[in-house]
């Protein structure tokens, strides 16, 4: 899901589909947070030309690849959105064509990231690290998920670390008992006392497909966006290294996370790194609108969204 859209919903994502933030801090502000990692890469997604989008949507080959849908998801106060999604065993990728999402979430070039919990409590800790980090009033929100019903059932809970954006945000999450006791979420009994995991959350219908995990993310975005998304990672527990330009590489749980830093008119999702099931002996593009999808030679694919023109910097 998108979040951002609860950001928007928040204010609020997505799918939930799935961010946030006028920087409060700036991106090296405040000592790194020590102590065991809370938040884990959960989903990233991004806003496509139409073009791309469509052929995302329409193409066999992403069929075959991985879990792939197109799914339509209601939310908190019934906003819905539509996404295409490919889903792995503890991570997905979620993308969206231009107009997809209302107001600047749906431009060209808007993107999110939604960062999650393993054990059930783990967000609190993440909000008073946040605190810890100079973050004074962090923004909590709960999303909900309506099955058709009528009747929305609480699905996660989520911290922002302001509700002022451009065209991108973090988020993070910690899924609620009450969707995974729901027979309709279709998610896995508990591994353990407080198991609030990606793992449980997915289906594993990943097993049949070559994708498994997404491991990594490329991302264009403003210096405002990146300095309210920075706190989230550290408070989260990611080792975070800044880059010459203003960027930064954040990595923990197996996921990396690079951020650009780019003018307005420049942003945008620019490339997914994923891990197969098993390895392949060949090397097999495929293009799938304005992006081309590597898959291959190993357990590893990479896939490249070209360079297009996002947002005007009157958003």
């Amino acid at each position: 899901m998108v979040l951002r859209r609860a950001l928007q919903v928040i204010m609020v994502m997505t799918l939930a589909l799935a961010g946030a933030v006028q920087g409060t801090a700036h991106a090296e502000e405040g000592a790194p947070v020590t102590g065991r990692q809370l938040l884990f890469y959960n989903h990233a997604y991004g806003v496509l030309d139409r073009e791309t989008a469509d052929a995302i949507e329409h193409s066999s080959y992403l069929r075959e690849f991985a879990h792939f849908q197109v799914r339509t998801t209601t939310g908190s106060g019934g906003q819905t959105w539509t996404g295409r999604y490919l889903m792995g065993r503890e991570t997905y990728l979620e993308l969206f064509g231009v107009g997809d999402l209302p107001g600047k979430d749906g431009t060209l070039g808007a993107a999110g990231l939604g960062v999650s919990t393993e054990r059930a409590g783990d967000l609190p800790t993440v909000t008073e690290r946040l605190r810890e980090l100079g973050i004074s009033d962090p923004v909590a929100f709960r999303q909900t998920r309506d099955f058709g019903d009528g009747v929305p059932v609480p699905w996660f809970d989520a911290v922002f670390t302001t509700d002022q954006y451009d065209v991108f945000g973090a988020w993070g999450m910690e899924y609620r008992p009450e969707y995974f006791a729901d027979p309709r979420s279709n998610t896995e009994p508990a591994a353990h006392p407080g198991d609030v995991g990606r793992e449980r959350y997915l289906p594993d219908t990943y097993r049949d497909r070559l994708m498994r995990d997404v491991t990594g993310v490329r991302l264009a975005v403003t210096a405002r966006d990146l300095a309210g998304t920075v706190p989230l990672l550290k408070a989260g527990g990611f080792a975070v290294r800044s880059l010459p330009g203003g960027g930064v590489v954040a990595k923990g749980g197996g996921t990396t996370l690079r951020f650009d830093v780019v003018p307005l008119d420049q942003v945008g999702l620019r490339q997914v790194e994923m891990s197969l099931n098993r390895p392949v002996p060949y090397r097999h593009e495929e293009r799938i609108g304005h992006s081309s999808l590597v898959v291959g030679p190993g357990a590893h694919a990479v896939w490249t969204f070209g360079d297009q023109d996002g947002p005007s910097p009157a958003g």
